[in-house]
């Protein structure tokens, strides 16, 4: 007896793929695309077409360059063994939350109760979450420039963005006077530190200044019966300071600012895995049950197996210091090597200005040949002028400080160095240097 013929697929591809007006909704029409993956997909294109580019375009690690711990990948299969597969609690394993708390008491010195943990897919669900549980519709948010998707949560909930401009002078971090003139009206405070997009670091006496003030206008509320101003405290990147640079969080400086603080962070930057998908808040108990409350309803929980892995690496301090003693001197030797390279250019007189770094992955720098002319004729006017170009001439990926909300042409870019080699950026260093020597 044959076996029947299967049933002929009925062919969609025409109807999904029309198009036409207000099939979405507005705030999804609003949305704005990446500029970084825009720039990620062309240097895709040129890699197929065989060319070799030193990728300093990606906010990510390359494993084949720094890989996860062993025991996160080992104990991610041991818990998927056991079967640990079902639906975690959607605030997290116990088990997890608890080492989160273990965490930052013996690494930050912040003890905290388990109540204001909260575990998610990473961290983007949590910031999500945080902004749906603070802000509402018309709420004023404060957040400097450049900073990474701010802008993008403020359009999905209807808030007012307050963009604060920050300056290399300041390497780019907001200060109290800054700050100070829009905190009356303001809901939420966004800092990050260190930075995305910048790889620098607020300083103790900044961030005290800026707590205190915080703390100064929430008692202010308080008297007149006003809702409280938070302040959203990104710390993803805290383990990877680098240089000398000590991290430093509101609590700790101002105690009163535990009441006002949510701390945003996981293991993505701070244990190369971003691809596993583990990030928590902590914060005030009664913002943490709403926070996960909206997270419970989208399903944002980090998977379970993951969970079980994370708790147990993350009670094991001596383990985590030798990965971390490996993976931060990694990191250091590719900020450095690119830091002292473009220090370099600059010394020759090319135009390039560079912020020593102080944390993350990443590099500030200014590459500012306006006006100059390339071999091909080309005037240099634009950052994109100079990013397609450095990309052309020197084989970089780049990505200008538009990407984050900067909209003036200064010359600043992002370099991220968790994607490429030591030998990559040896390479590449002097790629760029002769590119600028030819332009006219």
């Amino acid at each position: 007896m044959s076996a029947s013929a299967p049933p002929s697929a009925l062919d969609l591809t025409a109807l999904a793929r029309q198009t036409g007006p207000g099939r979405a909704s507005d705030m999804a029409r609003g949305l704005v695309a990446s500029e970084i993956l825009k720039v990620a997909a062309e240097i895709r294109g040129l890699v197929r077409a065989g060319k070799s580019i030193c990728n300093l375009t990606v906010g990510d690690f390359d494993p084949k360059q720094f890989p996860i711990p062993e025991r996160l990948r080992t104990g991610i299969a041991k818990a998927l063994e056991a079967g640990e597969t079902n639906y975690p609690p959607s605030d997290g394993i116990p088990e997890l939350r608890q080492a989160v708390q273990r965490y930052y008491k013996r690494g930050l010195g912040l003890d905290y109760p388990v109540e204001s943990i909260l575990i998610a897919a990473g961290a983007r669900p949590l910031i999500y979450a945080l902004y749906r549980a603070v802000v509402d519709e018309g709420d004023r948010v404060l957040y400097p420039l450049p900073s990474w998707n701010n802008v993008h949560y403020i359009h999905m909930l209807g808030a007012t963005g307050v963009p604060i401009p920050c300056t290399g002078e300041n390497r780019f971090l907001p200060t109290l006077e800054d700050l100070a003139p829009e905190l009356p009206t303001a809901r939420l405070v966004c800092l990050n530190s260190p930075a995305n997009p910048t790889g620098t670091a607020i300083e103790p006496d900044a961030l005290q200044g800026i707590s205190e003030a915080i703390v100064a206008e929430n008692e202010r509320r308080s008297a007149s019966g006003e809702r409280p101003l938070y302040l959203m405290y990104d710390q993803i990147y805290w383990p990877l300071c680098v240089g000398g640079t000590k991290h430093v969080t509101p609590p700790e400086l101002v105690p009163e600012m535990a009441r006002y603080t949510i701390f945003v962070d996981g293991i993505s930057k701070a244990f190369a895995a971003t691809g596993v998908r583990v990030g928590w808040s902590v914060g005030p108990v009664d913002v943490t049950e709403r926070m996960s409350a909206i997270n419970g309803h989208v399903g944002a929980w980090a998977p379970r197996a993951e969970q079980f892995a994370t708790a147990a690496l993350l009670d094991d301090p001596a383990g985590c210091a030798e990965y971390h003693a490996t993976f931060i001197s990694g990191i250091q030797r590719r900020l450095d090597a690119t830091y002292q390279a473009l220090g370099r250019m600059k010394a020759k007189g090319l135009p390039v200005d560079v912020i020593a770094p102080m944390g993350a992955i990443y590099l500030s720098a200014r590459i500012h040949p306006f006006g100059k002319r390339t071999p091909e004729g080309k005037v240099l006017k634009t950052n994109e002028d100079v990013r397609a170009w450095i990309l052309a001439a020197a084989r970089i990926g780049v990505v200008a400080f538009q990407a984050f909300g900067v909209p003036e042409d200064t010359g600043w870019f992002r370099l991220s160095v968790g994607a490429v080699s030591e030998a990559q950026i040896a390479e590449a260093m002097p790629r760029l240097e002769a590119a600028l020597a030819a332009l006219t």
